[in-house]
């Protein structure tokens, strides 16, 4: 039984949903025995009404169980009426969220029209000015007594017209009352909420959803883990809206999503699903949708012996300590192992699908940022020397027959092939296993064997959990052998495999559990290519290795002062060769300094054809014509020493 300081779902080995309150939204309830509701925000002009009715019948047409519209002054907020009517004449009577930020006397009006209303605790009722503040527990409270005073009117109106709740915390727009007593943490993304959500229980109103959404995957996880252990210490268990904030356009969008949703999804949290894509909002239920389906049945899966204890601290990322073995391990970041056993590989530049190109007239090897670390060949030998930063490994038969050694390495199938040709093995081993072959005689002996790199692998339906129990138990018995997470996946399309992959790989590199994946791919849809750019940005958006610029653009909403994917496609071609480098794209200014928080640097709308560009949370230039705003993000980011100029898509090894 896992000690209640650490629990944050029913099991990390059964799978089962975690069971919330039931909570109606319209007609349509969701939490309690419910499936899992989908749903996404409209990013029309709220004043638009008849756009906007459109946007939301295409967006029900997609998937949408439920319709978020940004409500930011008193007129949205009333036009919110005469969008409810036109929806009604054309037959649909979908719920409607109303958006609200800053305005409470907005959100007080929105919940007399519509079916919710979603407020953020971090700016509707406290300003942020990013300024650290040091409180007496005297002025503390007052400053408590100040947030009641403001909120509850809201709430009483809720419980009055039957409107229901969102409470949603966003990590980047924290308060600064928050931010100076808790840090930018997520306790103090989950305090926020529970400041708000006191309030409701004091007056008696339970119709609430929570959410704790961040760009950052790992913060959004443990955010939401460690939401759910503090309202069981207080005995809530209200449903959760999860969502990953400013993901992104496009695979990368993708990507992120399924890492930071999957890896709750695995553990039966969540009630409704919200896909913040930069792309058009009817395009962002298909992929939720997606990602909710996968849970269907999941239930049967084979069982998996039930853990104790959880090894490590569920709410803050940990990487699980290893050896380093070949530039595997220890302190390295996760290594890409891309599977070309069935490639025709004649000549050198037939690498270059996974990064690598041959320039035969200097006879050097060049590489892009996602080279891949790894190549499995089986039984298929290269006719050519490899370059010397990628590793060769081969079946053991195959290996043991080879010329060259010093280059390549053996695979072993299973852990008793490997003890039976232990003596001819090499100096170092890759090794698969499975959860069963871990027994109290191979954990010892493996222990002691610093020449194996294991390959962790299942064909559990519940395979992340049976996997990470494989980790527990490495964790439990001291063996810090490095490990590479390997699935195989049959019959998949290009977009389930990118879904599903990010899922299974991110779930456990966010817990820090991993230092290389492996993904088999048996689907003529799916080119190596394809297979080892997902699975770099897989480790990107899970946080542990950079290989590319990072790109943190909301999904845009009727609050948007520019043409989001224009600009943002804008952006990404000027700079998409900054390894490392984060930039934010926000529409406007409620999704301005707050929402990037983790952003180097900042685009964001400040009004009609004008941006203002940030530096980290600094404001730098105002009032930039927008038609000039790109060029001089460049020179922002080329004054500060971290421009480079394009070299084409290679560099010399």
């Amino acid at each position: 039984m896992i000690s209640s300081q650490k629990k944050y779902c029913n099991s990390l080995t059964s799978y089962s949903r975690y069971k919330t309150k039931e909570v109606f939204i319209g007609d349509i309830p969701l939490g309690g025995n419910n499936p899992i509701r989908i749903q996404s925000m409209t990013t029309t002009d709220t004043m638009d009404t008849i756009a906007t009715v459109e946007q939301t019948i295409r967006m029900v047409n997609a998937g949408c169980e439920y319709v978020r519209i940004t409500a930011p002054s008193l007129k949205e907020a009333q036009n919110l009426l005469e969008i409810k009517k036109e929806l009604k004449l054309r037959g649909y009577n979908v719920p409607l969220i109303a958006d609200i930020h800053f305005t409470p006397n907005a959100a007080e009006l929105a919940a007399r029209i519509v079916e919710k209303v979603r407020v953020n605790p971090g700016n509707y009722v406290d300003k942020k000015k990013f300024e650290t503040i040091e409180y007496t527990q005297k002025e503390y409270d007052e400053e408590i007594e100040r947030l009641h005073n403001r909120f509850t009117p809201l709430v009483k109106i809720c419980k009055e017209y039957g409107t229901a709740m969102r409470i949603g915390t966003n990590h980047g727009s924290l308060s600064d009352r928050i931010l100076s007593r808790y840090g930018d943490t997520p306790l103090g993304m989950v305090e926020s909420a529970l400041e708000f959500l006191r309030i409701c229980e004091e007056n008696n109103y339970h119709s609430i959803v929570l959410s704790m959404k961040a760009s950052n995957t790992q913060i959004m996880v443990e955010a939401y883990r460690l939401l759910i252990n503090k309202m069981e210490a207080e005995g809530m268990n209200y449903p959760l809206h999860l969502g990953v904030t400013e993901a992104g356009d496009g695979e990368d969008g993708r990507i992120k999503s399924a890492v930071g949703i999957g890896t709750l999804l695995e553990d039966g949290i969540g009630d409704t699903i919200r896909v913040s894509l930069t792309e058009a909002p009817e395009f962002e239920a298909p992929v939720a949708i997606a990602l909710a389906n996968r849970y269907k049945g999941r239930e049967n899966h084979q069982p998996i012996k039930e853990i104790d204890e959880i090894p490590f601290d569920p709410f803050r990322y940990h990487r699980r300590e290893s050896l380093e073995l070949i530039g595997i391990g220890g302190n390295n970041v996760p290594r890409v192992v891309v599977d070309l056993s069935f490639a025709k590989i004649e000549k050198e530049n037939d690498l270059n699908s996974i990064g690598y190109f041959y320039d035969l007239a200097t006879d050097k090897w060049n590489m892009t940022d996602m080279a891949s670390d790894l190549i499995f060949l089986g039984d298929n030998p290269l006719p050519f020397s490899p370059p010397n930063s990628l590793r060769s490994v081969y079946n053991f038969e195959t290996w043991l027959i080879s010329k060259e050694k010093t280059s390549s390495y053996p695979f072993f199938t299973n852990y008793s092939s490997y003890k039976k040709e232990k003596d001819l093995a090499g100096i170092f081993n890759f090794v698969s296993m499975k959860l069963n072959e871990l027994t109290n005689e191979s954990l010892e002996e493996i222990k002691n064997d610093p020449s194996l790199i294991l390959i962790v692998e299942t064909e559990n339906l519940h395979g992340m959990a049976e996997q990470r129990r494989f980790f527990f138990e490495l964790i439990k018995h001291q063996i810090k052998n490095p490990v590479i997470t390997k699935r195989v996946y049959k019959n998949i399309t290009s977009e389930q495999f990118m879904l599903h992959a990010a899922t299974d790989f991110g779930a456990l590199l966010i817990d820090g559990l991993g230092d290389g994946v492996w993904a088999e791919v048996s689907s003529s849809e799916i080119s190596a290519k394809e297979c080892n750019r997902i699975l770099f940005g897989i480790l990107q958006a899970s946080r542990v290795r950079t290989s590319k610029t990072e790109y943190i653009a909301c999904p845009s909403c009727g609050r948007t002062l520019f043409d989001l994917l224009e600009t943002t496609d804008k952006i990404r071609k000027r700079t998409e060769h900054l390894k490392g480098v984060k930039i934010a794209i926000m529409g406007c200014i409620v999704n301005g300094p707050g929402e990037m928080a983790d952003a180097d640097y900042g685009y964001v709308g400040s009004g009609p054809g004008k941006i203002t560009l940030y530096r980290g949370k600094e404001i730098v230039r105002r009032n930039v014509l927008s038609e000039n705003a790109v060029n001089e993000l460049v020179e922002l980011i080329r004054e500060d020493g971290n421009w480079v100029e394009k070299m084409g898509e290679n560099f010399l090894v």
